[in-house]
């Protein structure tokens, strides 16, 4: 233990469903929060603090509190888009560590399948009240198009190619394979990705993430009632949250704002990357993932085409096992905000219930990570270092 932590992790849930036509989004929120306190071995009546992002139906945590007859001290709504959830938890550490609530809950779900085609090709909703988007309306932004223009820098930069690109598929769907919820269970390979039809050059159909329903929850406590839970320790021990805009158009694309926050995180902690045994990265496109790699400190900006090769990523070959559920690429992106599911993975890992097949051995230093908005226009990153107690 590097230092003594404010706050453990006990309880996760990830729903099981990926279709959900018939659940309305409240009852998700529901499910999955009495997923994750039946996990912890707790209570709706023992939550003192709730934690919900723009997913929350209504008027937000108020709603879902009644609708859940929650009895709370503490709410926080942080909007960073994706990277809301792992905010949350590091926000929850800090809010038990203040004495404002003893569990926190925080959930997502949502149903963007029942909408009938993914969000990332869809045109952004035009809003004079949003100032930064009034340049990109006329234009029709799109997500498959901001993240192809990042990938194309990179590749002009970097020289990384759509095959290199294509590795990171390839080890979310080895993961994947043995994750029996997995939106996508069949093993692909670099082949299969770059000639799949191309979205938004050099991005192909495959470097896209899936599209769900679903959604997953987490709760966190303070440690004296941790401990008293008999459940596995998973610490907080370090945090770190940053935005990341366009710097009046000064900024590099293929920078992330996991720069930032993956630095504070690991600063806090006091460790380094080379000490991270297992990862969750926000994989919205495998580009997404790699930059993430590279921004935390993996490899050295610029080699991530090399890092990812050859299996690098799959657990029990490479050196970096990561997304060990599939990710995002595979399993399982509610909302279009997959961040919570990066942080319910790397507490499966460190208590040992991953899948026999991906679990990574003796598993105590995770980390998690989540890109919220858009690269290549203005995004927020956060980043999480879990420990196994």
């Amino acid at each position: 233990m590097f230092r003594t932590p404010l706050a453990y992790i006990v309880g996760a849930y990830e729903h099981p469903l990926r279709d959900a036509p018939e659940t309305s989004v409240a009852q998700l929120h529901a499910e999955v929060a009495l997923g994750a306190l039946a996990d912890a071995g707790l209570s709706k009546d023992d939550v003192d603090g709730f934690f919900c992002g723009p997913d929350a139906p209504g008027t937000g945590p108020l709603s879902l509190a009644d609708y859940m007859n929650l009895n709370l001290r503490h709410v926080d709504t942080t909007n960073t888009s994706g990277s809301s959830y792992l905010i949350h938890v590091a926000h929850a550490v800090q809010a038990i560590a203040a004495g404002k609530c003893n569990v926190a809950l925080i959930t997502l779900a949502g149903r963007p399948r029942q909408q009938g085609k993914g969000k990332g090709s869809l045109k952004r909703a035009d809003d004079p009240n949003q100032p930064d988007f009034q340049w990109e309306h006329p234009f029709g932004l799109q997500i498959l198009g901001a993240y192809g223009m990042v990938a194309e820098r990179h590749r002009h930069l970097y020289g990384t190619t759509a095959e290199q690109m294509g590795w990171v598929k390839v080890a979310a769907s080895h993961h994947a394979q043995h994750n029996p919820h997995a939106m996508l269970r069949k093993v692909v390979t670099v082949e299969d990705v770059v000639t799949s039809p191309l979205v938004a050059g050099p991005l192909h159909r495959l470097d896209c993430c899936v599209v769900t329903d679903g959604g997953g929850a987490l709760v966190v406590a303070r440690p004296e009632i941790a401990r008293s839970l008999k459940r596995p320790l998973v610490a907080v021990i370090g945090c770190g949250e940053a935005p990341m805009g366009q710097a009046g158009g000064y900024a590099e694309i293929t920078n992330t704002a996991a720069q930032r926050s993956g630095a504070a995180a690991f600063a806090e902690a006091g460790i380094t990357p080379a000490d991270i045994q297992y990862a969750s990265l926000y994989d919205s496109f495998t580009i997404t993932a790699m930059l993430q790699i590279e921004d935390l400190g993996f490899c050295e900006k610029g080699q991530v085409g090399r890092f990812v090769m050859d299996g690098n990523l799959i657990s029990g070959v490479g050196k970096l096992p990561f997304n060990t559920d599939g990710g995002g690429l595979c399993n399982n992106h509610p909302v279009n905000r997959g961040g919570m599911t990066k942080a319910l993975e790397a507490v499966r890992q460190l208590r040992g219930e991953a899948h026999p097949a991906v679990q990574v051995p003796n598993c105590r230093l995770a980390l998690a990570n989540a890109i919220g908005g858009q690269l290549g226009v203005r995004h927020a990153s956060s980043t999480l270092i879990l420990e196994r107690e």
